[in-house]
C-alpha cells in the first residue's frame, strides 16, 4: 500500500480528503501537516510516497515546495488539491502526477490514485528497463526508453530525441507506439510519439489542438485536434 501525507493549512480540508482516501483504498494516509515546515519534519521520520499538497499556503506555496522536492533522490510524488483552477500547467512543469481541484469529488481521486499506481508501476519496470537499438555515425548502439524525449516519424523510419542527442531507429512509429504504450508514451499526432515524463507545458492553439513543450527539448511537439481529449485525460487536465 502506499503511503501519503496530506499537505494543506486547512484542517477542515484535511480531515475531509483523509475521509476520501480511506473510502477509496490503496494509500495510507501517514502523516498530516498545515504547512511546509511541519511537512520537511514529517518526511524525516516518515517514509512517504505520495503528498497530496495545497497550493496556497503562508509562507511557502504548494508550487514551490514542489519545486525543491524534486531536487531530492527519491522525492514524494505529486498530486495537487486546490481551490484554484488555474495552476494546472505550472502543477505539471514541476511534474505533479495529477492535479485535483476542490471539493474533490470520489471518482476523481480515485482516478488520481490509479494514476499514481501506473506510475509506481512505470517506475519498478524501469529497473529492468527496456532498450531500444538505434543507429549513431553508422553503429548499433541501445537507447534506454526512460531517456527518450519524443519520436518523430521519418518515412518508414523513425527518429528518437534525448536530450542531447538523435538517433535513427529502422522501426516505424506505429511499432514503436505499440511497444512503448505502457511506458508512459503518447501519439499525440500522427508524425509525433511523446514521453508525458517531459511534458511542462501544454499550450491551445487556434482549431482546437494543442502544443507541448518538452523539458530539455526546443521544438513545440503538436497535438491532432482528434488526440486532444485522449492526451488530456492522460495529463489529467
Amino acid at each position: 500500500m502506499l503511503r501519503a501525507m496530506i499537505v494543506d493549512d486547512e484542517a477542515p480540508a484535511r480531515s475531509e480528503l483523509k475521509y476520501l482516501i480511506d473510502e477509496v483504498g490503496q494509500v495510507e494516509v501517514v502523516a498530516e501537516a498545515a504547512n511546509v515546515r511541519e511537512a520537511i519534519e514529517a518526511l524525516k521520520d516518515k517514509r512517504v510516497d505520495l503528498m497530496f499538497l495545497d497550493v496556497s499556503m503562508p509562507e511557502v506555496n504548494g508550487m514551490q515546495f514542489a519545486e525543491a522536492l524534486g531536487r531530492l533522490k527519491n522525492p514524494p510524488v505529486i498530486v495537487f488539491v486546490t481551490a484554484y483552477g488555474e495552476y494546472a500547467a505550472d502543477a505539471f512543469a514541476v511534474n505533479a502526477i495529477d492535479y485535483l481541484v476542490k471539493p474533490v469529488e470520489e471518482d476523481r481521486l480515485k482516478q488520481a490514485i490509479v494514476k499514481v499506481g501506473q506510475y509506481f508501476a512505470g517506475q519498478n519496470k524501469k529497473t529492468a528497463s527496456e532498450r531500444i537499438p538505434v543507429e549513431k555515425n553508422g553503429k548499433k548502439v541501445l537507447v534506454n526508453t526512460e531517456e527518450i524525449h519524443y519520436i518523430m516519424a521519418k518515412d518508414d523510419y523513425s527518429y528518437l530525441y534525448t536530450e542531447d542527442d538523435r538517433y535513427l531507429s529502422t522501426a516505424s512509429l506505429a511499432n514503436l507506439e505499440s511497444r512503448l504504450a505502457d511506458q508512459g508514451f503518447f501519439r499525440a499526432h500522427r508524425g509525433y510519439l511523446v514521453n508525458l515524463a517531459y511534458v511542462t507545458e501544454v499550450e491551445s492553439i487556434s482549431g482546437g489542438t494543442l502544443r507541448l513543450t518538452l523539458r530539455g527539448v526546443e521544438e513545440q511537439i503538436p497535438v491532432s485536434r482528434r488526440r486532444v481529449p485522449s492526451i488530456k485525460k492522460a495529463l489529467g487536465l
